[in-house]
């Protein structure tokens, strides 16, 4: 497959691995149905999900970008693929296509308040475990911690690469904390609320942070509309960063692009507060539109509301500005 980036790049910025789906959004719906009921929304999209909204959102922030996954050869992959490849600084070197798999397929209802998700997903599909040829020299790679990382991650950190570390939703309930052990083998570690409270068996955010910091060189839990919640990595205190408040249409993907732009801030060398406040602000403005990748903000919808937003100090806003450029 060819390479969709706007110039040849001997080290990629970050390599995203994972799942990626085709996600059916609607949206502005009035509530969510009930058994046997009907609603109707008043917006629909067809978007790259999953991985991929973090592999957007990166690129769009001007991260030289690859993705490492697998989709079907059908309608929805092919739509994936179509895309995928509209978003420059975005290599699909890694994106491979199995004639042998359904491309996993996510319906999201959701309005400002509210969302619900049903998904469909094959083996197949999942995270590749193996890597075939020469692996990419990359900065960071990100991935889900939920399952054993796969050997590949393990040899690309043993030459320098910085992993970061997530973890999704437990349909089972049980949030067993052998997810934590795997820690040793990230170097920063971003999760929401629910996640971080529900695996350290915690009753706050900032008690859930005070645990993980323990288990991990760098973490990060994100608190919804309160922002996102560190420790602070010159002074060792904890800090929460309020993420800055905007009229929400679908919040389907705004972890997705915190993520992204938090391993932005990591790759220019920003101090924590820093990271969390660029992080917070591009998670923000992604929810003013239908999710997945679709909804990752492009570099100038930042750039334009850096001026408009209270609480960025000016160092900040110049750090950002200049990254944006």
């Amino acid at each position: 497959m060819r390479r969709h980036l706007t110039e040849a790049v001997s080290v990629l910025d970050v390599l995203f691995a994972g799942e990626v789906f085709c996600d059916l959004v609607f949206a502005g719906i009035p509530h969510l149905p009930v058994p046997g009921g009907e609603v109707y929304a008043d917006r629909f999209a067809v978007v790259p999900g999953g991985t991929a909204t973090r592999s957007v959102a990166a690129a769009r922030l001007g991260l030289s970008t690859g993705l490492c996954a697998v989709i079907g050869t059908d309608v929805l992959g092919a739509h994936l693929v179509t895309e995928l490849a509209r978003e420059q600084n975005l290599d699909l070197a890694w994106l491979r296509r199995d004639p042998a798999v359904q491309t996993p397929v996510t319906v999201a209802a959701t309005n400002e308040h509210e969302r619900t998700f049903i998904t469909y997903e094959e083996d197949g599909a999942r995270r590749p475990e193996t890597w075939d040829g020469e692996l990419p020299d990359t900065r960071f790679v990100q991935l889900t911690i939920g399952r054993p990382l796969p050997g590949w991650v393990a040899r690309l950190r043993a030459r320098g690469t910085r992993v970061v570390g997530g973890v999704g939703w437990d349909p089972t309930g049980r949030w067993s904390p052998e997810v934590l052990t795997r820690l040793a083998e990230v170097d920063v570690f971003v999760c929401n609320a629910v996640e971080a409270t529900s695996y350290t068996r915690t009753g706050t955010v900032e008690e859930a942070v005070k645990v993980l910091d323990d288990l991990v060189a760098d973490v990060v839990v994100t608190d919804g509309p309160r922002g996102a919640v560190a420790v602070d990595g010159t002074t060792g205190e904890l800090i929460r960063i309020p993420a800055p408040r905007v009229p929400a249409v679908d919040p389907t993907g705004a972890g997705d692009v915190f993520t992204a732009a938090l391993i932005t801030g990591l790759r220019h060398g920003w101090p924590t507060a820093t990271r969390l406040r660029f992080a917070g602000l591009c998670a923000a403005l992604s929810v003013r539109s239908l999710g997945g990748a679709g909804s990752a903000p492009h570099r100038a919808s930042v750039d334009a509301v850096l001026t408009e937003t209270s609480g960025i100090p000016g160092d900040d806003v110049d750090r950002f500005r200049a990254a944006l450029r």
